[in-house]
This record gives C-alpha cells, sequence and structure tokens, in this order.
C-alpha cells in the first residue's frame, strides 16, 4: 500500500521567521502521525534555515514512525546522520541561494563520492536514498553506488501541470509523467525502491499516486500550507485519502 511521508520542515520556517519556540517541529510530527503519515522527512540543511540540529535529536529520540533525514553528501551531514540513526537518509543537492531543492542529485558526475557516503550510511544500519531527477542515467548510478531507494523528482510534472491550468491531459503534463513512470520502472528493473516527491499537492497528486509499483510519496510545503486552514491531522488525512483512492485505481496498471 502506498505510504505518505510529511515534510514539516515549514513549520520550522515559521517559528524560524521570530526565532522563537513555536510551532514546534515535533508536535507537527505527531499530529501527521495521528493523521495517518507514514513517516516524517526534515530536511538539515547547512545553513540551518529551517530545521534545526535540535529538532533532528527530538525527532529521533520522540518520533514513532520512520524518519527520514534529507541531507547534502557532506563530513558533517554524514556525521550527524551516523549519530541520530534515522531509518533513512536521503541525498539531495544543496545550494545556498536556493528556496527549495531545485533538481534532482548528479550521481553520475561524482559517483566515487556518492558511493563512499552510502557505503558509510548503509554501515549504520541506515537505509540510503537518493533524490534525482527522471533520467535513466542518474537511475542506473544510482544502482551502481548501492542506494536502496530512489526518490524521482517530480517537480517537472508539477510546474507543467499547474502552468497547463491543472489539466493532467496536456501534452507536457502527459510528457512529464512518462518520464517518472519510465524512470520509476527503471528503478524497480535494478532492485531499488521507487519513491516520487517534490512540489506535489492536492491537485495533481493523483496520477503520481497512480503510477505502478511507486511505494511513497514525500510531501511537505502543501501539506503544511493546508493544515493552517484545516489542522495537521486533517490535511494529511486529506492527501492520504486522495493517494490511496489513486493508487487502488491504479494498481491494475502495475
Amino acid at each position: 500500500m502506498i505510504e505518505l511521508g510529511v515534510n514539516i520542515d515549514h513549520v520550522a520556517t515559521v517559528r524560524q521567521a521570530r526565532r522563537t519556540h513555536e510551532p514546534d517541529p515535533v508536535w507537527a510530527s505527531v499530529e501527521a502521525h495521528l493523521g495517518g503519515a507514514d513517516g516524517i522527512t526534515v530536511h538539515l540543511r547547512e545553513d540551518r534555515r529551517h530545521i534545526q540540529d535540535e529538532d533532528v535529536r527530538r525527532l529521533r529520540e520522540l518520533t514513532h514512525i520512520k524518519l527520514n533525514l534529507e541531507m547534502a553528501a557532506t563530513d558533517e551531514m554524514l556525521a550527524i546522520a551516523a549519530r541520530i540513526r534515522p531509518e533513512m537518509a536521503m541525498l539531495v543537492p544543496e545550494g545556498r541561494h536556493e528556496v527549495t531543492t531545485e533538481g534532482g542529485l548528479d550521481i553520475v558526475s561524482q559517483e566515487a563520492r556518492i558511493r563512499e557516503i552510502v557505503a558509510s550510511l548503509a554501515g549504520a544500519g541506515i537505509t540510503t536514498s537518493v533524490f534525482i531527477d527522471a533520467e535513466l542515467a542518474q537511475v542506473e548510478a544510482a544502482a551502481r553506488i548501492g542506494a536502496q531507494v530512489c526518490e524521482i523528482h517530480t517537480g517537472p510534472y508539477a510546474h507543467a501541470f499547474h502552468a497547463r491550468g491543472r489539466d493532467s491531459e496536456s501534452a507536457a503534463v502527459v510528457t512529464e509523467l512518462a518520464r517518472i513512470r519510465a524512470a520509476g520502472d527503471a528503478v524497480r528493473g535494478l532492485g531499488m525502491r521507487f519513491n516520487a516527491g517534490h512540489a506535489l499537492n492536492y491537485h495533481n497528486v493523483q496520477p503520481v499516486a497512480a503510477l505502478p509499483g511507486v511505494r511513497e510519496l514525500h510531501i511537505g510545503h502543501s501539506i503544511v500550507s493546508r493544515a493552517m486552514f484545516v489542522g495537521m491531522r486533517e490535511a494529511v488525512r486529506e492527501m492520504k485519502r486522495l493517494m490511496r483512492e489513486a493508487a487502488g485505481a491504479g494498481s491494475g496498471d502495475a
């Protein structure tokens, strides 16, 4: 059954706007869990713009569902992951100039370095994941370095969906969705777990959730935004319901 990992970074973004103690990302994770989240995702950025080291420590101690730590492929983040021991660590590209992660990790151009990081994480008992674009070369490189999970970047699909007036049948949207599907097929064919995420929301999530073999979607900004009006539990429930409806309808295509 398809799973939902809720990214709570932007709960911390609101807190950091005032450099105070609320809202608390740990409490947000509890509410997300009560709403049906299967996991919690946080990105501990090198510039600490939202999630802080103490947040990660407390989440590890207090969260009773899977913790996925998004991290840059640096020695500092590797040491933190080895100490915290999240269930999963996802390697992502990172730039201080960007508002959010833009584009997938280029494994091909730094294969030896990423292989070392993946081996170290796996040696610490952490499931290893990479966030990559829907490109066969990157999927094949992910398999070569020993990644267990590939999260396919859904940003281009989501942007096309919005630009085409939420028309899921427009040529641009169909093309981007087909790229995700092809990448997912390659991921599965190479023995890795197919996850997906980035810029997914309540309007565009169902076509992705219906893709054959997709195991987990990671969604953050849209759920946190919705939670401002209906509460975190209900926001998560609504997203999970949409995902499961689509996954059930699409199961015959697997």
